[in-house]
């Protein structure tokens, strides 16, 4: 009885046996079945298919026709960056149209728009700037800038710019436009503070229809400010210490930015240094202190670098210590050197007034000539007469030179790349 018991038991114990060898030979027959069916999957999902032999992209978003041989879906090209739909735009115009991006005409204040309207329509010159005391309000300017728009025939709109600084130099005034106090007393005020108030005054010159304010002054006054005729006599500056200019600057930068308007940080490498008034006299316009690095210099690499302005203006005096023989505007060492390349600018550089006594000794038709020869991209005049022999002068030079074709090219990139910013293009 024991013996069969025993038999019985062992029995079971067998049939048991098997029975959990077999359930466990099906799971893992399941999960090797199962693992075959993801490695498969995965493999199909992840192998590169084929693709259609397709043309190269052009400059004209395009897309496949659905009825190709392919038979692949319509596919759109990628869309083309800012810099190169500049590109695009710049390389439909002629060599003369891209000159003419290169000038900044004035209108002044009681002028009718009119009388630059040959300039924009027929010469294609592309920018304006709004000169004298302006005090029919923001309504006024508007139709003035309304009008100057209407001019315009081509792929890119005028762009529209005045000094407004604050202080004894605010073009715009009248009802709409909030008196600002000089740049000192900003210099006083917080730097948030600051930023809000510029974007209220950007406020008001995006209404008047105005794209860039040649502001903020960002030069640092190292003499008597009585005797610095172009800006501590004039409470131009931010009356700061380079650090404080700089800071101050950006801040105003900053605030014109959120307003839709953009800036020029001036009077690069800076004017407080100097007894003379570039735009009046030929006398005291020569830097004999500010060097290459300087702390002066820096309070723009500083503004530039924590800003990015739309511009950087050019001064017309000249530096000893960093360039004796040219007014900066005419240098290398200042523009390409010290600007483009210590700081990194890579933007707009516009000149201060080429129609400035400082450099009455020049040739009209050769200022912008080299302006462009020394990196410079925009020529700006107060005086309507020196517009015309300017522009021949961009215009003879690149046609007979083919190196200065491809920097007038390359400044006009520039330019309708700040007008795209602005919304001056599409």
């Amino acid at each position: 009885m024991a013996q069969q018991q025993a038999n019985r038991h062992g029995s079971e114990q067998r049939h048991r046996t098997h029975a959990w060898i077999a359930i466990v030979a099906t799971v893992v027959a399941l999960m090797l079945a199962v693992g075959a069916i993801w490695w498969a999957w995965a493999h199909h999902a992840h192998t590169p298919r084929p693709q259609a032999t397709t043309p190269a992209l052009t400059a004209t978003p395009s897309v496949t026709p659905s009825g190709s041989p392919s038979g692949a879906a319509p596919t759109a090209s990628p869309s083309p960056t800012a810099a190169d739909r500049a590109q695009e735009i710049v390389d439909g115009m002629s060599l003369d149209e891209r000159a003419a991006q290169l000038v900044m005409t004035p209108l002044a204040a009681g002028t009718d728009p009119s009388a630059i309207r040959a300039l924009i329509a027929d010469e294609h010159v592309g920018s304006v700037i709004l000169m004298g005391n302006w005090t029919s309000g923001v309504a006024g300017v508007r139709e003035a800038t309304e009008m100057l728009q209407s001019y315009a025939d081509g792929p890119t709109r005028v762009l529209v710019a005045t000094d407004q600084e604050g202080g004894q130099v605010q073009h715009l005034q009248g009802p709409g436009f909030e008196t600002m106090p000089s740049e000192v007393t900003q210099g006083m005020m917080t730097l948030a503070n600051l930023q809000a108030a510029s974007r209220g005054w950007g406020e008001q010159l995006h209404m008047a229809g105005v794209h860039v304010d040649l502001a903020p002054c960002v030069d640092t006054v190292t003499i008597d400010r009585a005797s610095n005729a172009p800006v501590g006599a004039l409470d131009r500056d931010y009356g700061l210490d380079a650090a404080g200019n700089a800071q101050h600057a950006a801040a105003f930068v900053e605030g014109l930015r959120a307003a839709g308007v953009g800036a020029a940080a001036k009077h690069f490498p800076g004017l407080g240094a100097v007894t003379g008034n570039t735009d009046f006299t030929t006398d005291g316009i020569v830097d004999t202190t500010t060097t290459r690095n300087g702390p002066e210099v820096q309070a723009f690499a500083q503004a530039i670098r924590a800003a990015d302005p739309g511009m950087v203006m050019i001064s017309l005096a000249t530096y000893t210590a960093i360039d004796p023989d040219e007014p900066a505007a005419f240098s290398p060492t200042v523009i390409d050197g010290m600007l483009r390349g210590d700081i990194g600018y890579g933007g707009v550089v516009i000149s201060d007034s080429l129609s400035a006594s400082a450099v009455s000794a020049i040739a009209p038709a050769e200022l912008g000539v080299r302006l462009m020869q020394a990196g410079g991209d925009l020529a700006c005049v107060n005086d309507p007469a020196f517009t015309q022999p300017i522009l021949d002068g961009l215009r003879a030079r690149a046609r007979g030179d083919a190196a200065f074709a491809e920097r007038v090219t390359q400044s006009a990139r520039r330019v309708v790349a700040l007008k795209l910013a602005l919304g001056l293009a599409q």
